[in-house]
């Protein structure tokens, strides 16, 4: 745990994220990204399309025109070497046995696991919520990587976290039907006004906490936005057997 610095790991508990620069090299965001464009075209499931979520953007249904605009390439750790190298890798172990206090961390293949494929046209806002919404875990102690493979910025669909969220307890009224704020509430207004934009630059990894509240916005350049999403929890936080997040064993984070 030495190899990171107590203040990041500080920030991070008191913000709910932490953005590392360059953790990624050139050469392998160049790499994901061929891997990416290949399993795209002809595209290789599993997916998710933009009209299965019905955010604000996104298609009526699969038949519409852009009905058939990929959101998410799913199962991104058994798609490729390149991948598993990645959500594996030193760096990543290091920052997460850090944040997550333990030597044992490991990769969940139920949640995130996916490769982002935010396109023009028919991208799709994503409104505020936490990841843990719909997960089951002993604790709700989580922790997301998203790899940024290009420039994320507000026009292109970049992410907004609202600092300190994830030690938050919020009555059940704050949030709709769907676990998202309701942003019509003067106390979620005011909630709201404090997040900050998440600019990342290609080869940057934001690390966040499952409870943090984020969201994101529609792609409006001309140029498809991907990134790489995995998350990890502590080998003592098990998934709850019989629900979503016990579907598929996680991994360990060992060398590959």
């Amino acid at each position: 745990m030495n190899a990171v610095d107590e203040m990041s790991i500080s920030r991070f508990e008191r913000d709910g994220f932490l953005v590392v620069p360059g953790l990624a090299k050139a050469d392998w965001c160049e790499a994901m990204r061929r891997c990416i464009k290949d399993a795209l075209n002809p595209l290789q499931g599993p997916a998710e399309f933009e009209a299965d979520v019905g955010y604000q953007g996104s298609p009526a249904n699969r038949g519409a025109e852009g009905g058939n605009t990929p959101r998410r390439l799913l199962s991104a750790y058994s798609r490729d070497t390149v991948f598993r190298r990645w959500a594996t890798s030193d760096g990543v172990r290091a920052h997460l046995q850090a944040m997550l206090r333990t030597e044992e961390v490991l990769l969940s293949q139920c949640h995130h696991n996916c490769i982002m494929t935010k396109m023009p046209g028919f991208s799709s806002s994503t409104m505020w919520h936490q990841d843990i919404r719909y997960w089951s875990f002993d604790t709700p102690e989580l922790v997301s990587i998203w790899l940024a493979l290009g420039y994320e910025r507000e026009a292109n669909g970049g992410l907004w976290i609202i600092p300190g969220s994830h030690l938050l307890t919020l009555d059940r009224g704050c949030l709709d039907r769907d676990l998202f704020l309701r942003k019509e509430l003067e106390e979620n207004k005011a909630l709201i006004e404090k997040a900050v934009a998440v600019n990342l630059d290609p080869g940057d990894a934001l690390f966040f906490h499952c409870r943090v509240f984020h969201a994101a916005g529609m792609n409006c350049t001309d140029v498809t936005k991907y990134s790489v999403a995995f998350t990890y929890h502590a080998k003592d936080n098990a998934p709850i057997p019989g629900t979503r997040s016990g579907q598929y064993p996680s991994v360990p984070l060992t060398r590959l």
